[in-house]
């Protein structure tokens, strides 16, 4: 019940502020530099290398072929 000699009045309470949020999707490109280094590397690789050397020498007179033979089988006499 409302009273009688009361006019009716209004209250106004402050605005509640209501965020209604749209999203849009929007570009941005991202750049990512890459920097390729190549790298050269000495590994040490056996390489071997033979050298000769070629020597003359001057040797005695051999003795003839009959005479050496002979010679050795005198050698293996004595051994035994």
């Amino acid at each position: 019940m409302s009273c009688p000699k009361c006019p009716a009045s209004q209250v106004i309470d402050p605005p509640k502020v209501i965020y209604k949020d749209v999203y849009h999707p929007q570009l941005v490109q991202i750049v990512h530099p890459i920097e390729i280094v190549t790298r050269h590397h000495c590994i040490p690789i056996p390489q071997h290398i033979p050298t000769v050397v070629v020597k003359d020498e001057c040797c005695p007179p051999s003795l003839s072929p009959v005479a050496h033979i002979k010679k050795m089988k005198k050698k293996r006499r004595t051994k035994r």
